[in-house]
């Protein structure tokens, strides 16, 4: 069974409900479904029609030619179907015409005839008796209930894993001080899912005030459209909200009479979405990149577009948003340049950087906000000052670059919480930490950690896990590596580590029941890719 994760991002503590809901089917969400689905269910319906008459019009000659032979032919199925005649002496006794019809009272003795049960007393329903004191089901609820609570120390972890033929989010639960990950729940898709963001906003919720605090994730895929889905309610059958044509039953009209247009618009996406970033300060503001060359913004609270952009002449693969200008915007595309522009002058010229090859990922400095990072398909990672923009991109001349892998650099993250802490991760299957001086980067260990081609690296968003860094890549296997327990981490960012002690530590990584148990029998040891266990020491 073939499986990989492809992305995956990290829900602070905090923001999970204690006690998640079950989804509940009424008929207000009947509705809303109904409506949600009208527009794909029609268009189905209509591709089908098409194909149907494709295939008819195809065959209508052969049909005309082998007529004169299938009229001189008898239809075999008909001349075996005769009438069945009940009133036969052998059916008869049978009494076939009212085999279905329910009995009639019979002469004789009935339940009573099996013993004195006369005075037992029959009820419908475990409510009605009262000798039953404990309502049906109570104790499994109870069990399930407490299965599902997520304690105010937990992180959530979510993982786009496609598994054969089969798309869906993994939301799994991380307990640091247990060394435990596991499954919570998942969410099917409808298509490869490429990209991940996590939401503090309600979206399409309702009885919830709209600017409160809530735990929502949107995911981009294959598809054009973008689906938000609630993160405290599990087994959901369709998402809260789409962005996209999908979510826009008003269309279905224009729809029929026209097919769906490849053609980029100001209103929704054409193609894949292969890049998500939420705006932390405007927090209804969600930006998304897509295959078809444009940068959307979407106003969650309408679950709109409000404005769509054309910075790049291929496909925008990669958003951040900057953290103290809040309406700066930092775009990488396969066009081979990297875009910061505010979204609130879409006509500006906007300054662009150059890189010499297809732009992977970027990311702001979170320790600097006049600099920023762009790693590429060469493997290889150049950090910018946005205050020495070139006066055009094949002029521009980074602070530094790192040849930091021989392949494409798929993954990196910058640590939030200990400055000049970077991880990179490419398809040549290993992670590697960094150290960024006034200097330059300097390596600080190398590790295969046998998750396959690396597809997603990113460090624990709350400072008391900090050191704490999600792998996960081809192999489809999730993995939650404590840095700190490695000995040239803890050299290197000695003032950084809380626990100090001078005896040797086990080096941590955890992963789900079937990775833990191993990485426990081989004590702390994972494989390599031909099956060796590699050594968790330090290089």
């Amino acid at each position: 069974m073939s499986s990989m994760i492809t992305t995956s991002a990290w829900v602070p503590r905090g923001f999970a409900a204690p006690f998640p809901a079950k989804y509940d089917f009424n008929e207000e969400e009947f509705d809303r479904i109904a409506s949600l689905a009208k527009l794909q269910l029609d268009d189905a319906n209509e591709d089908l029609q098409e194909a149907q008459e494709e295939e008819n019009g195809a065959n209508s000659e052969k049909d005309t030619g082998n007529a004169g032979d299938s009229d001189n032919k008898p239809p075999a199925q008909n001349e075996e179907t005769e009438d069945i005649d009940l009133d036969d002496a052998d059916l008869k006794k049978y009494n076939l015409e009212d085999y279905d019809d329910d009995d009639e009272e019979t002469e004789g003795q009935r339940m009573d005839m099996f013993g004195n049960i006369k005075s037992l007393a029959y009820y419908e329903s475990n409510k009605e008796d009262p000798y039953i004191t404990i309502p049906d089901g109570e104790d499994e609820d109870d069990d399930d209930r407490e299965e599902l609570q997520i304690l105010a120390t937990d992180n959530l972890l979510l993982a786009a894993k496609v598994e054969d033929e089969l798309a869906h989010l993994e939301v799994y639960v991380y307990e640091d001080e247990a060394d435990n990950l596991y499954v919570h729940h998942d969410i099917m898709l409808p298509a490869i899912p490429l990209c991940v963001e996590w939401l503090d906003v309600p979206v399409s919720k309702n009885n919830v005030e709209k600017d409160s605090v809530a735990n929502f994730v949107a995911i981009g895929t294959m598809d054009p459209d973008i689906e938000i889905w609630d993160l405290d309610t599990i087994d959901c059958m369709y998402p809260n909200a789409i962005l996209g044509q999908g979510g826009n039953p008003q269309e279905e009209k224009k729809k029929k009479k026209k097919k769906k247009s490849k053609k980029a618009n100001d209103e929704y996406h054409v193609d894949a979405v292969l890049s998500l970033a939420a705006n932390r300060k405007h927090r209804n503001l969600l930006a998304s990149a897509s295959a078809d060359k444009t940068v959307k913004l979407w106003d969650l609270h309408t679950t709109k577009c409000a404005k769509s952009y054309s910075y790049h002449t291929d496909k925008v693969c990669s958003l951040a948003w900057h953290s103290v200008e809040s309406t700066v915007l930092l775009s990488g595309s396969y066009d081979r340049t990297v875009v910061a522009a505010d979204m609130r002058a879409p006509e500006a010229k906007a300054p662009r950087w150059g890189v010499e090859s297809d732009v992977e990922n970027v990311r702001w400095d979170p320790h600097d906000p006049n600099f920023f990072y762009v790693s590429t398909e060469n493997g290889i990672i150049h950090y910018h000052d946005i205050r020495n923009a070139p006066p055009n991109p094949s002029a521009s001349k980074p602070v530094w670059t790192l040849q930091a892998h021989d392949e494409s650099l798929s993954s990196f993250d910058i640590n939030a919480h200990i400055p000049g802490y970077m991880a990179t991760g490419s398809t040549d299957k290993t992670v590697k930490l960094w150290n960024i001086q006034p200097t330059g980067p300097a390596m600080v260990v190398s590790r295969n950690l046998d998750v396959g081609k690396v597809f997603s690296t990113s460090f624990a968003p709350d400072a008391e896990v900090a050191f704490r860094l999600a792998v996960a890549g081809s192999k489809g296997s999730m993995h939650v590596w404590d840095t700190s327990t490695n000995a040239a981490v803890r050299q290197a960012f000695a003032h950084k580590i809380a626990n100090k002690s001078e005896g040797e530590i086990k080096e941590r990584l955890i992963g789900v029941e079937e990775y833990e148990s191993s990485s426990e029998d081989e004590g702390g040891e994972v494989e390599d890719e031909n099956g060796e266990p590699e050594s968790m020491d330090e290089d």
